[in-house]
């Protein structure tokens, strides 16, 4: 049908064309009425615009009307339209309040009164509204009434630009504080390239909160589940020591000074005790901060606590300090002073490990600290009792008796090792004197004794008493004695400037030595052992030797009694030092130790390391097939009866 020439007669009628009236081409938008293109023609037509190729579009793109047809008509001007017309019925609506102050009542010193601030950008006036609120006691409704306000003296008004979230305006002397406003305010202030701020919350008024809480339900609080009494059975006389130091650098004359806090976790109270170092200048006032709950702000109080107490209490403080805010390396702020903790010691360390996982310990490096100074030098040896008395008397002002091997006593007891020597020396008349030397192995003390020769014009008897003997060369610091060692066929022997040559031996330390190759070297054992061998009867004779005494059923269970007893005898039983003794040796922070660590505790306790007594120690401390000790159980071993 398209094909067909525009004739009289070619034409037929679309019988499904029901509509042939022309479509609107006007419209209304928000009360406006505006133009818009019709999208369908008579009868319903589809209407398509830009139907036009790209080389059509091109050649219509280079297309100059003007050069061909001359210059265009120009268009009429657009049609004025009046401001009452084009912006009518448009407000702006900002949030706001402001401040009222109260005088001469003792409930509320200041009231908090929201606002409405309506901008209408017909003639560019204002009104200010106050939101009814019940039972305010007082006239709310319109404050100003709708006119232009005046900006300042020079008679400017104020204008929707100069109005944004977050300022103060100022209505006839009143400050008025924005805070929000509506989406059609954003959106036009946005269009116009004005950058709206972030919105802010009205202040809630004290006076009206304080009413609305009166006549909420009352709830009360009922005590803490939390036992007090249990927190003093577990954590008394457990404090956490930290290092930190005072650095007041930034003020005239300040210093870094080093002090010590202590955390007392019975009652979560704190001191601050400061570090005095000999002629450091101050005076002798060990506490800086006494004992008692340190609040974290101490100015954070309500606004209603009296300025005329002194005083705080829970009521008005709640935020104290805990231990989850004491961390190596965090600078703290207490009462206006900046502490910087910088280490700690070996409880604080199991403390954190074990209720809040830290592993991470290492010391920070503090600048500023006063050096330390020199050790104090040991006084020369003055030759009045042992080496181990007279350091005693230099360590502390008064002197205590030096630490024993009881377990080397107790095991060693009147066991001695006799050796023959002859006495060297340039002198005639001492030459040939023949000497007993005594060497006990409870003590490692050596007793001389020379036996009397008739008509020999010298007086026998005891030539040393009992003591130990250094050996020469040997420091004050780091003494060096003669041990059982040193005694060989052959040797000589120097004791307080008197030279000694060992000729023979006992039988009975031939047998000791037996015993005890591993402690021994084999040139000691070949050389008593050929001397004795070469005297007929001497090596089945054993002169006033004490007998070894071997280990019978039980004796196991009772040197592992004595471990535990001299344990305790070395107050040592104390959770602290436990703790501290365990934390040491746990490096690793594994939470266990095993054998070695063990054997290496008894070496520092002078306890005994044979393996068949480490071994029965750990089975009675753990059932672990490992042979891990863990800290409750090594606790529980030293402390229990």
């Amino acid at each position: 049908m398209e094909g067909l020439p525009f004739l009289p007669g070619n034409t037929f009628r679309n019988p499904t064309q029901m509509k042939f009236h022309v479509s609107q081409t006007l419209g209304y938008k928000n009360g406006y009425a505006i133009p818009r293109r019709p999208e369908r023609g008579i009868g319903g037509t589809q209407l398509f615009y830009n139907n036009l190729s790209e080389t059509e579009l091109d050649e219509l793109a280079n297309f100059n009307p003007t050069l061909t047809y001359g210059q265009a008509k120009q268009a009429p001007p657009a049609a004025f339209i009046p401001a009452h017309v084009a912006w009518d019925k448009k407000v702006l609506k900002f949030n706001g309040y402001f401040k009222q102050t109260v005088h001469e009542s003792p409930e509320e010193y200041y009231r908090v009164r929201p606002v409405d601030v309506y901008y209408y950008l017909e003639d560019d006036s204002i009104a200010v509204v106050e939101p009814h609120i019940e039972n305010s006691g007082m006239p709310q409704g319109k404050l100003i009434r709708r006119q232009r306000l005046p900006k300042n003296d020079q008679g400017d008004t104020w204008h929707w630009k100069d109005i944004n979230l977050g300022m103060n305006i100022v209505f006839y002397g009143k400050s008025f504080h924005i805070t929000n406003c509506d989406k059609f305010t954003k959106d036009f202030l946005e269009s116009e390239g004005i950058v709206v701020n972030e919105p802010e919350f009205i202040p809630p008024d004290p006076y009206i909160q304080k009413r609305a809480d009166t006549v909420t339900l009352r709830t009360y609080t009922t005590q803490s589940a939390f036992d007090k009494l249990k927190q003093f059975k577990e954590l008394d006389r457990k404090v956490l020591r930290f290092y930190c130091v005072w650095d007041d650098r930034d003020s005239m004359f300040g210093e870094m000074r080093p002090f010590v806090l202590h955390y007392y976790l019975v009652d979560d109270t704190l001191e601050i005790r400061e570090v005095h170092t000999p002629n450091d200048g101050r005076d002798p006032f060990p506490v800086l901060i006494g004992r008692h709950k340190v609040p974290k702000d101490r100015f954070n109080v309500p606004p209603s606590f009296p300025g005329a107490v002194l005083e705080l209490s829970e009521q008005e403080i709640k935020d104290y300090f805990t231990p989850k805010d004491f961390q190596i390396g965090k600078t703290l702020q207490i009462y206006g002073r900046r502490f910087m903790v910088y280490d700690c010691d070996n409880f604080t360390k199991g403390f954190y490990y074990n209720h809040f996982g830290v592993t991470n310990f290492e010391p920070v490096e503090v600048k500023g600290l006063p050096k330390n100074l020199p050790k104090m030098e040991i006084a020369e040896y003055n030759n009045f009792g042992s080496l181990e008395d007279s350091l005693q008397s230099c360590n502390s002002l008064v002197p205590q008796p030096a630490k024993k091997d009881f377990i080397k006593m107790l095991e060693n007891d009147h066991k001695e090792l006799r050796f023959e020597a002859m006495m060297d020396t340039m002198r005639s008349e001492d030459r040939g004197r023949r000497f007993i030397i005594a060497y006990r192995l409870a003590d490692d003390m050596i007793t001389i004794y020379e036996p009397p020769v008739r008509n020999s014009g010298i007086i026998g008897g005891k030539f040393l008493e009992r003591t130990r003997v250094a050996k020469p060369g040997s420091t004050v610091e780091k003494p060096l004695y003669y041990g059982p060692q040193d005694f060989y066929i052959g040797a000589v022997i120097e004791i307080f400037r008197h030279r000694f040559i060992i000729t023979n031996a006992d039988a009975y330390v031939l047998k000791y030595i037996e015993d005890h190759k591993n402690q021994f070297p084999e040139q000691m054992y070949q050389s008593i052992k050929e001397k004795i061998e070469t005297q007929p009867g001497q090596k089945d004779a054993v002169k006033g030797g004490p007998l070894k005494v071997q280990r019978q059923p039980g004796d196991l269970e009772y040197m592992v009694q004595q471990v535990r007893a001299q344990l305790k005898k070395l107050a040592i039983t104390d959770k602290s030092r436990i703790d501290e003794m365990f934390l040491r040796y746990n490096n690793d922070r594994t939470g266990y130790i095993d054998i070695n660590n063990l054997r290496d505790i008894c070496k520092r306790l002078q306890l005994p390391v044979d393996q068949d007594v480490l071994q029965s120690v750990i089975c009675l401390i753990t059932a672990n097939p490992e042979g891990h000790i863990s800290l409750e159980e090594f606790r529980e071993f030293i402390e229990s009866t």
